[in-house]
């Protein structure tokens, strides 16, 4: 498992006494709770680890960031398909379905968004319409081709399915990368910018 903490990593330790004086009544419910704080995709400074709150509706989502040192747990996407509960919920049921073909890709995997928020906490932040959000670990270059077979496969759920292949450089959306557009919006720390090759360094520098 890899040691560094990464985007969509869920971290325990955060308080509300970390939080600005004018953040969120209920994002400060949510610390004192003890509940985990979700990496995102964003530059702060040494030491400090940028990271997004998430309360109980959709419009209760807060971006703040988390010394380093006081996390006290980290839980991995990959961590949270290694078991899974016997459910009805469709994205649950969705996850059963696909993990065997998904353990078979040779890549790591894992699941993050409302999905995986509910497998780490036991919360009920699912519900009979969520959709199911999943990272592919994607180091060296996915063919478009192999891309398009993987988002077949991923079409066949019961369920809308969205994963995001994590390159070196950022995250792409498998979707956009089985197209057929000649550039794809690549994720990174600084922002957003469209390339042809999100594996290709010389572009992602230029």
């Amino acid at each position: 498992m890899h040691d560094t903490t990464r985007p969509h990593d869920l971290l325990w330790g955060m308080t509300p006494a970390q939080l600005p004086t004018d953040a969120p009544d209920w994002a400060r419910r949510v610390l004192a709770a003890g509940q985990p704080v979700v990496v995102r995709r964003a530059l702060v400074a040494r030491g400090q680890i940028a990271v997004g709150l998430r309360g109980t509706g959709r419009d209760q989502r807060y971006a703040s960031v988390m010394a380093a040192s006081a996390v006290l747990r980290r839980v991995h996407p990959e961590q949270l398909v290694e078991r899974l509960p016997i459910t009805e919920l469709p994205a649950l049921c969705a996850l059963a379905e696909l993990k065997p073909a998904l353990d078979v890709l040779g890549l790591c995997w894992g699941v993050t968004g409302s999905v995986g928020y509910q497998l780490a906490t036991g919360l009920p932040t699912a519900h009979a319409d969520s959709d199911l959000d999943l990272l592919l670990r994607t180091p060296l270059a996915l063919s478009r081709p192999r891309a398009r077979g993987l988002q077949r496969l991923l079409d066949e759920a019961p369920c809308r399915v969205d994963m995001q292949l994590e390159t070196p450089a950022g995250a792409i959306a498998l979707r956009e990368w089985a197209g057929h557009s000649p550039r794809v919006l690549v994720k990174c720390p600084t922002g957003a910018r469209l390339v042809s090759n999100p594996w290709a360094p010389e572009e992602l520098a230029a």
